[in-house]
C-alpha cells in the first residue's frame, strides 16, 4: 500500500498488522513533503531525524497507543519541544519551547508521529495564510489560490496528502473556513475540549485547538485521544469524553426524529456563489432522505457577529502580545537608540515594529484603542454583551434542532493578493464561522463538492454546528452525510 493514499484509521491498522513498517510509512511522507512542500509551502519546519527515531520505537515496541506510528503535522502555534515553535512570526524566528503541548503530548502518548510544524498566518491572524513571515502557503488544487487561514499550512499538508493528519487552531474559523476550500474534513470542538496548554494565545476566550482530515472518523478519533480536562489549563472543561466518542457509525441519539435546523440569516439572496447554493441544497437533500426533519431556526444577532469578533479577538490580541517586548525572549532589536532618546523605550518600539508584520500590528492598534479609556465601554464592553446576546441565538436554536446545516464559506478559494489591500473584505471570509467561536459551540467543514473556474477544480464546504459539547452526537450526523457523498475521496493534482 502507499501509506500517503490512505486515511489515518487504515494507515493506524495497517502499521498495527505490520503490513508496513511504522518507519516505511514516515519516510513515503518525508519524501512527499521533500517533492512537493517547495511548491506549496505547507510546513515551516520538518523535523524528519525526531519523526524516524520516534517511529523506529513504534516498530521494536518501545511505544505504542491508539495512533501508533501514524505521521502528523501541527501547526506553528502550538509548542513542542523539538525544534522551533515560531508563529510563522519573525517575532519568535528562533524560539525553542522547552515542553510540547498538551494536546500534542497527549496524541504522542499514543504513539503519533509528528513530522514538522505547518506554516499559518503570523500569530494566527488572517483568512488566508498570506500574512507569515515565512513567504505564502498555497492552494494545492491551484497553487495561484490561497489555501484558507490562518490554518493554511496545515489544510495544505492535509488536501495534498503530506500528513495523515494535521493539528489547527481555530479561533474565528481558522480549521473550518481553510477546510472547506481545500476540500478536507475540518473540525472546532466545543471551547474547553482541548487543552490549550502549550498553544500560543492569540484571543484567549476564542482560541480552541481542532484537527484536519480525511474523514470524520479520523477526526473522531484524533478527538477522543485529545478531549479531557487537563490541570494546565484553567479554561480546560471538567466534563466526561463520551467512551464511543470514536464510534461514528453508531445510533445518532435524538429525543425522536432527527432534526436538522436552517437559519434564514446564512442564506441570504446573492451571498453565496452557486457552487456553495448547490453543495448546501444537496446536503439538505440528503438529510431529508435519510429521514431528518428540517426545521427553520432564527439566530437573529448573526448580523453582529463580525464587528463582535474583530473586537473581541483584537483586544485579547493586544493583551496577549503586549508580552513580545525585546526584553524577555523574541526578536529583540540591533539598531542602537538614537542619542537623547530613551534606550529601553527605544529597543521595545523598534523590536516590536521589526519583529510584527503589518496585519499583526493593524489588529494590535485595533485592540488597544477598543480598551483604551474612554472607548472600552463604548466598543469593547457592547461587544460582551453582544457576545452573549449571539451565544442565547444559539442556546434557543438547539431547543428546537440537533444540529444546524450552513455553509463553511461563501465560496472557493481566491486568488493570492486579490484581498490583499483590503483588509475589511478578508475578515468577511469569517462570516459563517465566528459565531461558532464567540458561543463557544462544536463546529465541522466538510467536503461538500466543487466549482470550477479557468479549468480547474476548486472545493467548497458544508457545515454543521452543535450543541456545547456534545461532539459525539454531531460528528455522527455529520458521518450521516459523509456516507452518501464521494466528495471527500477527492484528491489535489499533486502526486
Amino acid at each position: 500500500m502507499d501509506p500517503t493514499q490512505t486515511t489515518l484509521i487504515d494507515l493506524r491498522d495497517a502499521i498495527a498488522a505490520k503490513t508496513i513498517s511504522a518507519a516505511d510509512a514516515t519516510r513515503a511522507y518525508l519524501d512527499r513533503i521533500d517533492k512537493h512542500n517547495g511548491a506549496l509551502n505547507s510546513y515551516r519546519e520538518v523535523i524528519g531525524e525526531y519523526a524516524l527515531k520516534r517511529a523506529a520505537q513504534v516498530d521494536t515496541g518501545e511505544v505504542t497507543g491508539r495512533l501508533a506510528g501514524v505521521p502528523i503535522a501541527i501547526k506553528d502555534c502550538m509548542c513542542h519541544a523539538e525544534g522551533t515553535t515560531a508563529c510563522s512570526s519573525k517575532m519568535l524566528e528562533n524560539y525553542r519551547s522547552p515542553f510540547t503541548a498538551t494536546a500534542v503530548q497527549r496524541l504522542e502518548d499514543e504513539g503519533a508521529v509528528v513530522l514538522g510544524k505547518t506554516n499559518m498566518d503570523e500569530f494566527a491572524m488572517g483568512s488566508s495564510t498570506e500574512n507569515s513571515a515565512f513567504g505564502v502557503t498555497k492552494n494545492p488544487w491551484d497553487t495561484a489560490r490561497v489555501p484558507g487561514g490562518s490554518s493554511g499550512g496545515a489544510s495544505c499538508a492535509m488536501a495534498a496528502d503530506l500528513a495523515a493528519a494535521t493539528l489547527g487552531s481555530d479561533t474565528g474559523g481558522s480549521i473550518r473556513q481553510p477546510a472547506s476550500i481545500t476540500g478536507v474534513v475540518g473540525f472546532k470542538p466545543t471551547y474547553g475540549r482541548v487543552s490549550r496548554w502549550g498553544l500560543v494565545a492569540f484571543a484567549s476566550s476564542l482560541d480552541q485547538i481542532g484537527t484536519f482530515s480525511h474523514t470524520v472518523a479520523d477526526a473522531a478519533l484524533l478527538s477522543q485521544v485529545m478531549f479531557g480536562k487537563d490541570k494546565l489549563d484553567s479554561t480546560s472543561a471538567d466534563v466526561a469524553v463520551p467512551d464511543g466518542l470514536h464510534d461514528v457509525d453508531g445510533a445518532i441519539e435524538t429525543d425522536g426524529q432527527l432534526r436538522i435546523g436552517i437559519a434564514k440569516q446564512y442564506l441570504q439572496d446573492g451571498a453565496n456563489t452557486p457552487a456553495v447554493t448547490a453543495a448546501f441544497e444537496q446536503a439538505l437533500d440528503i438529510y431529508k432522505s435519510q429521514g431528518a426533519e428540517i426545521v427553520e431556526v432564527d439566530l437573529p444577532h448573526t448580523a453582529y457577529g463580525i464587528p463582535c469578533y474583530y473586537i473581541v479577538a483584537t483586544a485579547e490580541c493586544s493583551s496577549n502580545l503586549a508580552r513580545y517586548d525585546g526584553v524577555h525572549y523574541g526578536h529583540r532589536t540591533s539598531e542602537p537608540a538614537p542619542a537623547g532618546e530613551n534606550a529601553i523605550q527605544h529597543l521595545m518600539c523598534q523590536s516590536r515594529a521589526e519583529g510584527f508584520g503589518a496585519e499583526v500590528k493593524r489588529r494590535i492598534v485595533l485592540g488597544t484603542y477598543a480598551l483604551s479609556s474612554g472607548y472600552d465601554e463604548k466598543y469593547y464592553d457592547l461587544a460582551l454583551r453582544t457576545r452573549r446576546l449571539i451565544a442565547g441565538d444559539f442556546d434557543t436554536a438547539f431547543k428546537q434542532c440537533d444540529a444546524i446545516l450552513c455553509p463553511t464559506t461563501t465560496g472557493p478559494a481566491f486568488r493570492i493578493g486579490e484581498m490583499a489591500d483590503d483588509p475589511l473584505e478578508m475578515y468577511m471570509n469569517d462570516i459563517y464561522t465566528v459565531t461558532a467561536n464567540l458561543a463557544g459551540i462544536p463546529g465541522i467543514s466538510l467536503p461538500g463538492g466543487f466549482d470550477e473556474i479557468d479549468g480547474k477544480k476548486l472545493p467548497v464546504g458544508v457545515q454543521l454546528l452543535g450543541k456545547a459539547f456534545d461532539e459525539a452526537r454531531l460528528l455522527r450526523i455529520a458521518r450521516l452525510y459523509e456516507r452518501e457523498t464521494d466528495h471527500w475521496q477527492q484528491r489535489p493534482m499533486v502526486h
